[in-house]
């Protein structure tokens, strides 16, 4: 068995034109205002087949917004806005102490991605529900005590899983009268998802309500059928609450009045936020032509509106920007330089290479090869913007901190590249090992830290640097779930130089379908790490810590590959997205 790199290059093409517009015909109207504006050439243009070919090019200059419920002008869609949020607000604080009333609904406004409006309404009734949740002897109401837990815990405070107790009786079997109630196990199979290692009660809840949901998946009412399929695929701790907004407001029906409010909230919204995401987008296209990368390094990948994709998941919260564009950056040059060692540079380029990232001294560039110095010019270009920028912000120099992330970087992908010009195969927790800094995640996540600025200590900075848990089990589980998803559909092959490629040399006899087994569990218990790393004490903000998550919800996303080597999912949410 010989060690080889994974194929990662998706669905590329040269053939579509860089002005080609990316809506759809039937959403085009001239609009006077500045939010958006259209052509009739434009209209007229033709739109790739696909969005594995939108990866590979994005508007420089024309973007529409989809303006369905926006006024023609601005500034009254911006007051209706703000007196909808305001209307919303209101009905959160006349909640009042009808306790499963108020989960309702910041549940409902979390998943529609509106939260962000309402932290202080949201906070001030878990403070509440937190200071009697442990003292409760007794959850008469299934559905309450799930999701009171899991919003408690989402939000960082730490509940006890004792608290489903109570759900067994004295002989240690679970009460049968939960089995019939499916609201409150789709709560229960949620709430199991913010499970961390050492509570079995949880794990136990989780498996059991997962059991008596996927046998009622076949249930005749087809509605409530559908909520029940995206409740075990997608639950909402593990999920993207504003890639999942979309299905969630169409499931959203009940007879509450204040129902009607937070959809007709989250539809502006939504019009809002993908405004400002379209004006990103014009940003990043700017920028990327104008570094010219694409040019320069032809064998690279050329996926700006992919890459802008990871920061737009991380970071939700619209008033972050400008923290997205700029994290467009880095993470374009993580991908850059991955092609340069995975399909272009030679053993000896790749290890001068290494030695300059890790020296950052301008003398010692001229030995590379003109497409590494070019190469490295523009991360040095990027490394020192970012850095005046941070410094002017926060007070604060990163760039040694960054420096160093990089040159981690390349290193691990050195130790990739040797073990693959030997044929060596690594064992397991080597390779993982290795593997987790070759994700890339650490050094966009110590960009990431810098950009936000909040907690900017020399405690933290070091922390940061030294790859910290809450960092490195987001890259395992980026790192085992990539390996997972370029290994599906290439069986015949069988030495993709994967995570399952070591796990089968290293456990001769074992199938695919074990191995892969093997690598879901191992991605399970990472989840569990993280949640606990989730919990207070925490040395990182709540903003930093929520986007740690946000990395691990969206690898499904990135790394879910069809036949096609092409993410069908991730194309979905980018066309209601952008």
């Amino acid at each position: 068995m010989t060690f080889k790199k994974r194929e990662k290059h998706v669905c590329m093409s040269a053939a579509i034109p860089i002005n080609w517009v990316s809506c759809s015909p039937s959403y085009h109207r001239t609009q006077t205002s500045s939010i958006a504006s259209i052509t009739q050439q434009e209209a007229n243009l033709t739109s790739p087949t696909s969005l594995c070919q939108l990866f590979t090019y994005i508007p420089q200059e024309r973007i529409i917004i989809h303006p369905q419920n926006i006024p023609a002008s601005p500034n009254e869609f911006q007051m209706e806005h703000a007196k909808k949020v305001e209307e919303v607000r209101s009905v959160l604080k006349d909640a009042g102490e009808d306790t499963l009333k108020a989960l309702l609904m910041i549940d409902a406004v979390q998943r529609l991605g509106i939260d962000y409006h309402f932290h202080g309404e949201i906070e001030a009734v878990l403070e509440r529900l937190y200071t009697k949740f442990n003292m409760s002897d007794c959850h008469n109401d299934l559905y309450e005590l799930a999701l009171g837990f899991r919003l408690l815990r989402q939000e960082g405070y730490y509940v006890s899983a004792d608290v489903f107790k109570n759900l067994k009786d004295k002989e240690g079997k679970v009460l049968g009268k939960i089995s019939q109630d499916i609201e409150g196990l789709m709560g229960l199979y949620e709430a199991s998802q913010l499970n961390i290692k050492g509570e079995d009660i949880l794990e136990e809840m989780g498996n059991f309500s997962s059991q008596l949901l996927n046998a009622w998946n076949t249930n005749d009412d087809q509605s409530q059928a559908r909520i029940v399929r995206n409740t075990l695929g997608h639950p909402h701790h593990k999920s993207l609450a504003r890639f999942m907004a979309k299905s969630f407001l169409s499931d959203f029906q009940g007879t509450e009045g204040w129902i009607n409010v937070f959809k007709e909230l989250a539809k502006m919204d939504f019009n809002l936020v993908k405004s400002i995401h379209q004006k990103e987008i014009r940003q990043v296209s700017k920028w990327w032509n104008d570094l010219g990368l694409a040019k320069e390094l032809k064998f690279a990948r050329n996926q700006p509106l992919k890459w802008y994709m990871w920061p737009l998941a991380v970071l939700p919260h619209p008033s972050l920007s400008e923290q997205r564009v700029e994290l467009t950056k880095p993470i374009s040059l993580v991908y850059i330089i991955d092609d340069i060692f995975d399909v272009h540079g030679t053993l000896d380029e790749l290890t001068l290479f290494t030695e300059v990232v890790n020296r950052w001294e301008y003398e010692a560039v001229e030995p590379l090869p003109d497409y590494m110095k070019t190469c490295f010019n523009a991360l040095n270009g990027i490394t020192n913007e970012i850095s005046s920028k941070v410094y002017k912000d926060y007070g604060w120099n990163p760039i040694d901190s960054l420096r160093k992330s990089w040159a981690i970087l390349c290193n691990a992908f050195l130790v990739e590249t040797r073990w693959f010009s030997m044929g060596h195969v690594p064992k397991t927790d080597e390779y993982l090992k290795n593997g987790i800094i070759c994700s890339g995640v650490h050094v966009v996540l110590v960009h990431m830290f810098f950009l936000l600025g909040h907690g900017i200590t020399k405690r933290n900075v070091d922390i940061v640097d030294d790859f910290p848990g809450i960092i490195s089990s987001a890259a395992t589980i980026l790192r085992l779930w990539d390996d997972l998803g370029c290994a599906k559909g290439r069986e015949s092959e069988g030495h993709d130089g994967s995570y399952l490629d070591c796990y089968m040399k290293e456990n001769p006899g074992t199938s695919i379908e074990n191995a892969r087994f093997h690598v879901m569990h191992s991605i399970s218990e990472t989840w569990k790490l993280l949640n606990l790393q989730c919990l207070p004490p925490n040395p990182f903000s709540s903003c930093f810590t929520k986007a740690c998550l946000n990395v691990a919800r969206m690898v499904p996303l990135m790394y879910s590959y069809d036949g096609n080597q092409c993410l069908p999912s991730l194309e979905e949410h980018m066309k209601s997205l952008v």
